[in-house]
């Protein structure tokens, strides 16, 4: 197959599409470290987590050893509606940097949602349903996660309340609106109807929000209401699960054509989009079958893996979730209004924190402006218009082929474009007016967060 002729885009039959989730713990010597229970410094069982989130969900994410999660085929009939995703050869990107560097994406952006976040709200639907419960409640920053999971709940007819971080509600007016179309009930966080809101907004009047906020009201309405759990879209171990069938995916496609990738890039938040992009290669390279180089891309406004500590935090700014130990910059940071909201998170996946500080993959930060002139770039080449988040992965794949061309090396980089950027004009717009900054957040910031952090 290594001499087959390499379309445009690579799609994948119907009857390839993988039929199983990867664990990449199974393969993990060194596991990722167990959330604790805040009051008493224990790892968390799972009757505790059970009041929580969903059973299924709570076996998925305590278990370390399972490599293969068949994926049940209600979630089988859904994922036809748009997977196998295509993977896409940038033909057109790389003439423009007139590179010798090959460069393939894996677009997860044709879906209502815009986003890969449907992968794993589908399932955590169906396990809600499954369940019997009436709904379910969760955060979302930009609006990809809420969206996808609208959409996840209205197909198993489930209730679903949205606490969508507050400049992502007021700056993307229109993807809050398709998530009412799905039937979500969307609140700006924080807000004064839970009474976690009303104490951020007391000690941080005026504020934007964050994730850890909204991950904090979204948590005391379904503990405080019968029949509802709390489901995320990120950072979670079951999260990562779900997400596997990007990467696992990716791979079948690749070997169809004899294509193996020497730099993987991922776009870097809370860690669901990288870590399903890459599962399957790195499980490769934690068994010693190959070797990948593999690089995490974050905001330089919300720089977690370069700038923050691996440590255990609280998953949320109300500090009532387990304690999780992971790479942060403190749960009670609020980024700046960076316009990639499904970034501004200040902690990662337990999982890729363990990978990163055992030396696993790289991480770099990049500044807002360099992220959109990459998208920019990449729109008018590729023919897509990509989400901000999505848009690091681009800018630092960018960055690999400029490096190929200056030192002749042939180079075969994969990046994930996890989402389209069309709800995401005001972000465009203020970039073209020259609105947009690239704030940083100075180490004297950052070491005030850092002293908070819970003594474990």
């Amino acid at each position: 197959m290594a001499n087959k002729e390499i379309p445009y885009k690579i799609y994948l039959n119907e009857s390839e599409m993988p039929k199983y989730w990867y664990n990449l713990r199974a393969d993990m010597k060194n596991k990722p470290a167990p959330l604790l229970n805040p009051g008493t410094g224990k790892p968390m069982t799972a009757e505790e987590l059970g009041g929580v989130f969903c059973e299924d969900l709570v076996k998925q994410e305590l278990d370390n050893d399972t490599r293969e999660y068949p994926v049940p085929q209600e979630i089988l009939d859904f994922y036809k509606m748009y997977r196998p995703s295509p993977l896409v050869r940038a033909y057109c990107l790389e003439k423009k940097l007139n590179t010798p560097a090959k460069i393939y994406y894996k677009f997860e952006g044709n879906n209502t949602s815009g986003s890969h976040k449907l992968n794993s709200a589908i399932a955590q639907a169906y396990y809600a349903k499954k369940q019997g419960l009436k709904g379910v409640t969760t955060e979302t920053g930009a609006g990809q996660w809420g969206t996808a999971l609208s959409m996840a709940c209205a197909y198993f007819d489930l209730d679903c309340k949205v606490f969508m971080v507050k400049v992502s509600y007021e700056q993307k007016p229109f993807r809050r609106e398709v998530m009412r179309v799905y039937g979500a009930d969307v609140t700006p966080s924080p807000s004064m109807t839970t009474q976690i809101g009303q104490k951020i907004l007391a000690e941080h009047p005026g504020t934007t929000g964050s994730l850890g906020c909204a991950i904090s009201e979204a948590v005391e309405v379904a503990v405080g209401t019968e029949g509802y759990r709390y489901v995320l879209g990120s950072v979670l171990n079951q999260v990562l699960l779900h997400q596997s069938v990007i990467g696992v995916e990716t791979k079948i496609a690749m070997d169809k054509y004899g294509i193996k990738p020497d730099v993987i890039i991922g776009c870097a938040g809370g860690g669901s989009n990288l870590g399903g992009l890459i599962a399957p290669f790195m499980g490769e390279k934690l068994r010693g079958e190959a070797d990948y180089r593999i690089v995490a891309v974050e905001p330089a406004s919300c720089p977690s893996l370069t700038r923050g500590v691996y440590a255990y935090d609280f998953a949320d700014t109300g500090m009532v979730c387990p304690l999780a130990k992971m790479y942060t910059l403190g749960s009670d940071f609020i980024p700046a209004p960076n316009h990639a909201g499904g970034l501004r998170y200040h902690g990662m996946s337990p999982i890729l924190s363990q990978l990163y500080d055992d030396g696993m993959m790289e991480a770099v930060s990049v500044p807002q402006t360099r992220v959109f002139d990459a998208a920019e770039t990449f729109a008018r080449t590729e023919g897509i218009l990509p989400a901000p988040e999505s848009s690091h992965a681009i800018c630092a794949a960018i960055d690999e082929a400029i490096k190929c061309k200056e030192t002749g090396e042939e180079k075969t980089i994969l990046f994930g474009l996890t989402g389209t950027g069309y709800f995401d004009l005001v972000a465009y717009q203020k970039y073209h007016d020259g609105q947009m900054d690239d704030y940083v957040p100075t180490d004297e910031e950052l070491k005030q967060f850092r002293a908070r952090l819970p003594k474990v």
